[in-house]
C-alpha cells in the first residue's frame, strides 16, 4: 500500500515536469526560430519480487514476478520540423527553407568565443558593419565574420546565401547541417551547440531574404496536451488521497476492534 503512494508520487512528479516543458513551448510560441521540445515517458526499471518464508519449496529465493516502481521522465528531445515563414521586408532578416542552421560566433562575458547554431534569422547590422542577432552574436560567413560596408544602400542576399552590397560581392552566409541532430544541445531558446560526436554535412537549406522563420509550436496541440496532463495529475492525486484514507482507517479503526 505504501508502495502505491510512491508510485502515485512518481506519476505526479512526471506530469509536473511535462507541464514545465509544455509551458515553455507556449511561452515561446511567438519566438522566431524556436523549436518545440517534447518528452517521452518510461517505467522504472523492473525489480524482482522474491518469494520468502515458504516451506513448500526447497528454495525460498525464487523470483515470482516483476513489479514496476512507477514512471519516470524519459528523453527530452527537440522537434526540428520547419516553421512557417513570415515576410518582414527587412534586408537583414533571413530565413532558412530546408535543413540547416545559421552559424554564429558567440563571445561570453569572459571573452571566450565559441561557435553556435540557430534558425533565428532576425539579424541587424551594427555601426561597425557586422551582421548580428538580437543578442549581438555575429553571423559567420565562409570567410569569417560577415562585415558589410557601412555606406552600402542596397543589400541583396540570394538563395545560396551570397551577400551583395550595391552589386559587389561581400561574402556567403555559412550554413551548417548535421548528420544526427541528437548531437546538438539546446542553449537558450533558439541556439544549439554541437557536442562530441557531431558530424557536419552540407546544408540543403535555401536562404530567404526579408523573411523570418516562426516557431514550430502548435498552440492547439500544446493546450490539449496540457489538459491531459492536468487530468493525469489529478488522477494520481486521488490515488494518494484514497491510500491515505485507507491507512487512516487501518491505524485508527481496525486497531480498536
Amino acid at each position: 500500500m505504501v508502495r502505491g503512494l510512491f508510485t502515485a508520487y512518481t506519476g505526479m512528479s512526471n506530469e509536473q515536469k511535462r507541464l514545465d516543458i509544455i509551458a515553455n513551448n507556449l511561452a515561446n510560441a511567438a519566438t522566431v526560430g524556436y523549436k518545440t521540445d517534447n518528452v517521452t515517458n518510461q517505467a522504472f526499471d523492473d525489480v524482482l519480487t522474491i518469494k520468502v518464508r515458504d516451506a513448500s519449496e526447497a528454495y525460498n529465493d525464487r523470483p515470482i514476478g516483476r513489479m514496476s516502481l512507477g514512471v519516470k521522465l524519459g528523453e527530452v528531445y527537440t522537434n526540428f520540423s520547419q516553421g512557417s515563414l513570415r515576410q518582414t521586408g527587412q534586408p537583414y532578416h533571413l530565413a532558412l527553407e530546408g535543413k540547416g542552421f545559421f552559424t554564429l560566433s558567440v563571445t561570453d562575458r569572459y571573452g571566450n568565443t565559441t561557435t553556435k547554431y540557430t534558425r533565428n534569422g532576425s539579424f541587424t547590422m551594427t555601426n561597425e558593419g557586422y551582421i548580428v542577432d538580437t543578442e549581438g552574436n555575429r553571423l559567420m560567413g565562409e570567410a569569417g565574420e560577415i562585415v558589410v560596408p557601412l555606406d552600402a544602400t542596397d543589400i541583396v542576399v540570394d538563395a545560396t546565401g551570397a551577400i551583395y552590397a550595391d552589386g559587389n560581392y561581400v561574402d556567403t552566409v555559412l550554413l551548417t547541417d548535421f548528420e544526427d541532430y541528437n548531437y546538438l544541445k539546446k542553449t537558450g531558446d533558439t541556439m544549439f551547440e554541437a557536442v562530441d560526436g557531431a558530424v557536419t554535412v552540407p546544408a540543403e537549406a535555401k536562404v530567404m531574404q526579408g523573411y523570418t522563420e516562426q516557431s514550430n509550436v502548435n498552440v492547439v496541440t500544446e493546450m490539449v496536451e496540457m489538459i491531459a496532463i492536468t487530468r493525469a495529475y489529478e488522477a494520481n492525486q486521488k490515488v494518494i488521497q484514497s491510500i491515505d484514507q485507507t491507512l487512516d482507517l487501518a491505524a485508527n479503526s481496525v486497531g480498536k476492534v
